[in-house]
Protein backbone atom coordinates (compact mmCIF):
# COMPACT_ATOMS: atom_id res chain seq x y z
CA UNK A 1 0.00 0.00 0.00
CA UNK A 2 1.31 2.93 -1.18
CA UNK A 3 2.04 5.68 1.95
CA UNK A 4 0.69 9.29 0.80
CA UNK A 5 2.10 12.76 2.11
CA UNK A 6 -1.35 13.48 3.67
CA UNK A 7 -1.87 9.47 4.94
CA UNK A 8 1.19 10.25 6.45
CA UNK A 9 0.88 13.68 8.52
CA UNK A 10 -2.95 11.92 9.46
CA UNK A 11 -1.45 9.08 11.42
CA UNK A 12 1.34 11.24 13.22
CA UNK A 13 -1.16 13.50 13.86
CA UNK A 14 -3.16 10.50 15.53
CA UNK A 15 -0.35 9.32 17.07
CA UNK A 16 1.04 12.65 18.56
CA UNK A 17 -2.94 13.10 19.82
CA UNK A 18 -2.85 10.08 21.73
CA UNK A 19 0.33 10.46 23.06
CA UNK A 20 -0.64 12.88 25.10
CA UNK A 21 -4.15 11.52 25.48
CA UNK A 22 -2.94 8.33 27.19
CA UNK A 23 -2.13 9.34 30.80
CA UNK A 24 -5.60 10.93 31.19
CA UNK A 25 -7.93 9.03 28.93
CA UNK A 26 -9.55 6.90 31.46
CA UNK A 27 -10.85 9.76 33.25
CA UNK A 28 -12.05 11.56 30.09
CA UNK A 29 -15.51 12.54 30.11
CA UNK A 30 -16.03 11.06 26.48
CA UNK A 31 -15.87 7.40 28.34
CA UNK A 32 -19.44 7.52 29.56
CA UNK A 33 -20.61 9.62 26.65
CA UNK A 34 -19.01 7.50 24.16
CA UNK A 35 -16.18 4.87 25.10
CA UNK A 36 -18.44 2.84 27.84
CA UNK A 37 -21.57 2.38 25.02
CA UNK A 38 -19.41 0.98 22.99
CA UNK A 39 -17.45 -1.38 24.89
CA UNK A 40 -21.28 -2.69 26.19
CA UNK A 41 -22.30 -3.06 22.67
CA UNK A 42 -19.23 -4.94 21.93
CA UNK A 43 -19.56 -7.33 24.95
CA UNK A 44 -23.04 -7.59 23.85
CA UNK A 45 -22.41 -8.86 20.01
CA UNK A 46 -19.87 -10.97 21.62
CA UNK A 47 -22.11 -12.75 24.08
CA UNK A 48 -24.84 -13.14 21.42
CA UNK A 49 -21.91 -14.97 18.66
CA UNK A 50 -21.14 -17.02 21.15
CA UNK A 51 -24.43 -18.71 22.30
CA UNK A 52 -24.61 -20.99 20.00
CA UNK A 53 -20.98 -22.31 20.44
CA UNK A 54 -21.14 -23.33 24.07
CA UNK A 55 -17.88 -23.45 25.86
CA UNK A 56 -16.14 -23.38 22.94
CA UNK A 57 -12.63 -20.49 23.75
CA UNK A 58 -12.58 -17.63 21.67
CA UNK A 59 -9.74 -15.01 20.98
CA UNK A 60 -9.95 -11.16 19.88
CA UNK A 61 -8.20 -8.64 18.12
CA UNK A 62 -9.11 -5.13 19.33
CA UNK A 63 -7.43 -2.82 17.35
CA UNK A 64 -7.13 0.72 18.51
CA UNK A 65 -7.52 -1.13 22.05
CA UNK A 66 -6.78 2.42 23.77
CA UNK A 67 -5.74 1.47 27.38
CA UNK A 68 -7.50 -1.93 27.08
CA UNK A 69 -10.88 -1.47 28.72
CA UNK A 70 -12.75 -3.37 26.25
CA UNK A 71 -10.40 -6.78 26.58
CA UNK A 72 -9.73 -6.51 30.25
CA UNK A 73 -13.68 -7.05 30.47
CA UNK A 74 -13.61 -9.91 27.77
CA UNK A 75 -11.10 -11.29 30.52
CA UNK A 76 -13.44 -12.66 33.08
CA UNK A 77 -14.77 -14.57 30.11
CA UNK A 78 -13.79 -18.57 30.85
CA UNK A 79 -13.97 -18.99 27.34
CA UNK A 80 -11.74 -16.25 26.37
CA UNK A 81 -8.57 -18.22 25.54
CA UNK A 82 -6.01 -15.00 23.71
CA UNK A 83 -6.82 -11.11 23.82
CA UNK A 84 -4.81 -8.98 21.91
CA UNK A 85 -5.08 -5.50 21.74
CA UNK A 86 -3.39 -3.60 18.93
CA UNK A 87 -3.18 0.70 18.78
CA UNK A 88 -0.81 3.05 16.98
CA UNK A 89 -0.04 4.84 20.11
CA UNK A 90 2.95 3.54 21.79
CA UNK A 91 1.93 4.90 24.91
CA UNK A 92 -1.84 3.85 24.92
CA UNK A 93 -0.31 0.10 24.39
CA UNK A 94 1.64 0.36 27.29
CA UNK A 95 -1.26 1.59 29.05
CA UNK A 96 -3.10 -1.44 27.89
CA UNK A 97 -0.08 -3.54 28.75
CA UNK A 98 0.45 -2.27 32.37
CA UNK A 99 -3.62 -2.86 32.86
CA UNK A 100 -3.38 -6.42 31.53
CA UNK A 101 -0.18 -7.19 33.84
CA UNK A 102 -2.73 -6.63 36.99
CA UNK A 103 -5.01 -9.69 35.94
CA UNK A 104 -4.28 -13.23 36.89
CA UNK A 105 -5.12 -14.49 33.71
CA UNK A 106 -2.62 -11.83 32.15
CA UNK A 107 -0.11 -14.51 30.52
CA UNK A 108 -2.78 -14.83 27.30
CA UNK A 109 -3.42 -11.37 27.02
CA UNK A 110 -0.64 -8.81 24.83
CA UNK A 111 -0.57 -5.53 23.80
CA UNK A 112 1.23 -4.24 20.79
CA UNK A 113 2.08 -1.07 19.46
CA UNK A 114 0.80 -1.77 15.35
CA UNK A 115 -0.73 0.12 12.28
CA UNK A 116 -4.55 -1.16 12.06
CA UNK A 117 -3.71 -1.23 8.20
CA UNK A 118 -0.77 -3.52 8.48
CA UNK A 119 -1.50 -5.93 10.94
CA UNK A 120 1.23 -8.06 11.90
CA UNK A 121 -0.59 -10.87 12.44
CA UNK A 122 -1.10 -14.62 10.69
CA UNK A 123 -4.25 -15.53 8.22
CA UNK A 124 -7.02 -16.72 10.16
CA UNK A 125 -5.59 -15.64 13.67
CA UNK A 126 -8.83 -14.72 15.48
CA UNK A 127 -12.55 -15.74 16.24
CA UNK A 128 -13.39 -12.23 16.78
CA UNK A 129 -12.02 -7.99 15.38
CA UNK A 130 -13.54 -5.22 17.27
CA UNK A 131 -12.68 -1.70 16.07
CA UNK A 132 -13.65 1.01 18.28
CA UNK A 133 -14.11 4.62 17.52
CA UNK A 134 -10.61 4.60 15.49
CA UNK A 135 -11.67 3.66 12.13
CA UNK A 136 -12.13 7.49 11.39
CA UNK A 137 -8.27 8.01 11.76
CA UNK A 138 -7.30 5.41 9.36
CA UNK A 139 -6.14 6.72 5.66
CA UNK A 140 -7.07 3.58 3.96
CA UNK A 141 -10.01 2.14 5.45
CA UNK A 142 -11.21 0.12 2.99
CA UNK A 143 -7.70 -1.21 2.45
CA UNK A 144 -7.55 -1.87 6.82
CA UNK A 145 -10.99 -3.82 6.45
CA UNK A 146 -9.37 -5.96 3.89
CA UNK A 147 -6.36 -6.40 6.29
CA UNK A 148 -8.93 -7.31 8.89
CA UNK A 149 -10.90 -10.20 7.23
CA UNK A 150 -7.50 -11.45 6.33
CA UNK A 151 -6.59 -12.31 10.09
CA UNK A 152 -10.53 -13.63 10.26
CA UNK A 153 -11.13 -17.41 11.31
CA UNK A 154 -13.95 -18.71 8.78
CA UNK A 155 -17.08 -17.96 10.97
CA UNK A 156 -15.53 -15.21 12.84
CA UNK A 157 -16.63 -11.69 13.47
CA UNK A 158 -16.08 -8.42 12.99
CA UNK A 159 -17.43 -5.30 15.17
CA UNK A 160 -16.45 -2.18 13.88
CA UNK A 161 -18.12 0.71 15.74
CA UNK A 162 -17.50 4.91 14.39
CA UNK A 163 -19.28 8.20 14.50
CA UNK A 164 -22.46 8.06 12.55
CA UNK A 165 -22.54 10.90 10.62
CA UNK A 166 -25.82 10.60 8.67
CA UNK A 167 -28.05 12.82 10.45
CA UNK A 168 -28.18 16.11 11.10
CA UNK A 169 -26.65 15.91 15.17
CA UNK A 170 -24.10 13.30 13.67
CA UNK A 171 -22.93 15.60 10.98
CA UNK A 172 -22.56 18.30 12.83
CA UNK A 173 -20.61 16.39 15.94
CA UNK A 174 -18.24 14.73 13.61
CA UNK A 175 -17.84 16.20 10.33
CA UNK A 176 -18.37 19.97 11.62
CA UNK A 177 -16.30 19.72 15.75
CA UNK A 178 -14.69 16.41 15.61
CA UNK A 179 -12.99 17.31 12.26
CA UNK A 180 -12.05 20.94 12.95
CA UNK A 181 -10.76 19.42 16.62
CA UNK A 182 -8.73 16.57 14.91
CA UNK A 183 -8.29 17.11 11.21
CA UNK A 184 -7.02 14.92 8.71
CA UNK A 185 -10.19 12.05 9.67
CA UNK A 186 -12.80 10.84 7.71
CA UNK A 187 -16.48 9.64 9.32
CA UNK A 188 -17.52 7.50 6.53
CA UNK A 189 -21.57 7.56 5.23
CA UNK A 190 -22.75 3.84 6.30
CA UNK A 191 -23.58 3.38 2.88
CA UNK A 192 -19.80 3.38 2.17
CA UNK A 193 -19.06 1.26 5.27
CA UNK A 194 -21.31 -1.02 4.08
CA UNK A 195 -19.79 -1.42 0.70
CA UNK A 196 -16.14 -1.65 2.04
CA UNK A 197 -17.20 -4.81 4.31
CA UNK A 198 -19.04 -6.43 1.65
CA UNK A 199 -16.38 -5.42 -1.30
CA UNK A 200 -13.43 -6.98 1.42
CA UNK A 201 -15.19 -10.78 1.57
CA UNK A 202 -17.94 -10.57 4.46
CA UNK A 203 -21.30 -12.59 4.43
CA UNK A 204 -23.69 -11.37 6.88
CA UNK A 205 -23.56 -7.89 8.00
CA UNK A 206 -26.00 -6.00 9.90
CA UNK A 207 -25.69 -2.21 10.94
CA UNK A 208 -27.56 -0.18 13.41
CA UNK A 209 -27.39 3.28 14.90
CA UNK A 210 -26.75 4.14 18.83
CA UNK A 211 -26.90 6.91 20.84
CA UNK A 212 -28.28 10.19 20.49
CA UNK A 213 -26.02 13.64 21.15
CA UNK A 214 -23.12 11.36 19.98
CA UNK A 215 -24.63 8.88 17.34
CA UNK A 216 -22.50 5.63 16.76
CA UNK A 217 -23.12 3.19 13.81
CA UNK A 218 -22.44 -0.41 14.77
CA UNK A 219 -21.93 -2.62 12.33
CA UNK A 220 -21.63 -6.52 12.54
CA UNK A 221 -19.88 -8.51 9.73
CA UNK A 222 -20.00 -12.20 10.25
CA UNK A 223 -17.68 -14.23 7.80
Amino acid sequence: MEQSATATRAKARAREQFEKWALSYDRSYLNELVFFPCVRACQEEILRWQMPRGEQPFSVLDIGCGTGTLLSLLSRDSRAERLVGLDYSEAMASRAGAKFAQLDVADWMLALQGDAEHLPFADASFDVVTCCNSFHHYPHQAEALRGIRRVLRPGGMLLLLDGFRDNVIGWFVFDVCVAVAERHVHHAKWSEIRGWIEAAGFGELRQRKMNVLAPVLVNVARC
